[in-house]
């Protein structure tokens, strides 16, 4: 068996198992179920629950069609070499070569969805980011921050929104919450979880001093339905408050108490929501997130999870960085935890986030 014809034969066994790790057979039945129901009469009756079958459809239909056309491609890549050693032709040999790298490369970027097998890795995400320690900086690293995970979110295909922001007083924000749907989004994201330090010439100092700036990510999954129903709510332990809305999204969300703050009495636990022009829809997106919130409570009490959840409540200072981005004296961001660094430090701000999430979830199973 020649070298290329066993790196073949190994990519295409690795492909099939990663199949099964995937349940995709389930998937495919899955995607036949939704359409049955988005093919009936009355399926958009209710748009924001079609929104989300046609969603999870689309997201499972795409990634059935990656790992088939991936496994079909390795399949013909092996007929082109046993073809090319039965005609003894050279050419096509080296064809076959050149496409077996690339084959590799993308089995590669595609192996890191086979990292992703915890309960909820699927799900969709909330993620808030708090201003830590650096004032000004600490604000505009929280928006530098935003636009890191927006971008990646967007090269994703996932949907970003805004639940609730406390914009800064000079740039950035104190905090903001964002809610990024998306399959695995949970899975992905979870790695950015914990401080994240900044060290770069400010651009608030009119001395042009190096500055550091931290700013805490908290990640927690949205909850599936099956999940949802083990956290029971007694709406006498909650207690909400309206108030007018100080972000965007058009004139009428700034004129009426369409905002909404839902606190969990038992547990003083608080969530906000104001994206919204209906006080009823933020009530609603608010309640998802509290039932998230309760969640990772029952979690920790259960089985003390908490920490690995949501990354950990460490103060956003000095000494608790899971990750550090230096632009000044010179350029790199390196994972603490993993050991994973890059020179460019911008490509990283613009969202290429996949390696340091491979090395997360990677060091994540060597460690079980």
């Amino acid at each position: 068996m020649s070298a290329i014809q066993k790196q073949l034969k190994e990519l295409q066994q690795k492909a099939q198992d990663a199949w099964v790790m995937l349940d995709l057979d389930h998937s495919q039945e899955r995607v036949h179920d939704l359409e049955v129901v988005m093919n009936a009469a009355d399926f958009w009756s209710d748009q924001e629950g079609a929104k989300k079958i046609s969603q999870e459809a689309s997201e499972r239909k795409d990634q059935i069609e990656i790992w088939q056309t991936l496994i079909k491609e390795i399949e013909d890549a092996l007929d082109m070499l046993a073809l090319a050693a039965q005609e003894d032709d050279d050419t096509v040999q080296k064809e076959v070569e050149q496409t077996t790298q690339e084959l590799q490369k993308r089995f590669d970027k595609l192996e890191l969805q086979t990292l992703l097998s915890d309960d909820q890795d699927a799900n969709n995400v909330i993620l808030t980011i708090h201003a830590g320690a650096g004032g000004t900086d600490a604000m505009d690293w929280a928006g530098m921050l935003l636009r890191m995970f927006t971008r990646f979110a967007e090269s994703q295909s996932w949907s970003v929104d805004v639940l609730e922001s406390s914009p800064g007083e000079e740039a950035g924000y104190k905090s903001i919450q964002l809610s990024i749907k998306g399959r695995y989004a949970y899975g992905y994201l979870k790695s950015e979880a914990g401080v994240h330090r900044l060290v770069r010439i400010s651009p608030f100092d009119a001395e042009k001093m190096r500055h550091t700036a931290f700013a805490l990510v908290e990640v927690i999954p949205e909850l599936d339905e099956l999940s949802e129903k083990n956290v029971q709510i007694d709406e006498e332990d909650l207690r909400v408050d309206t108030f007018m809305s100080s972000g965007c999204g058009g004139q009428g969300v700034n004129t009426t108490y369409s905002a909404i703050r839902i606190t969990h009495l038992p547990t003083k636990t608080v969530v906000t929501c104001q994206n919204e022009r209906s006080q009823l829809q933020n009530k609603a997106t608010a309640m998802v997130v509290l039932k998230s919130r309760l969640f990772q409570r029952m979690l920790e009490e259960r089985a003390e999870k908490l920490e690995e959840l949501k990354g950990g409540h460490k103060s956003p200072e000095w000494g608790n960085q899971i990750r550090s981005y230096v632009l000044h004296p010179y350029k790199m961001v390196k994972d603490h935890r993993t050991n994973h660094q890059v020179q460019d430090a911008e490509k990283v701000l613009d969202g290429d986030l996949q390696d340091f999430q491979e090395a997360y979830l990677r060091k994540q199973v060597s460690d079980k």
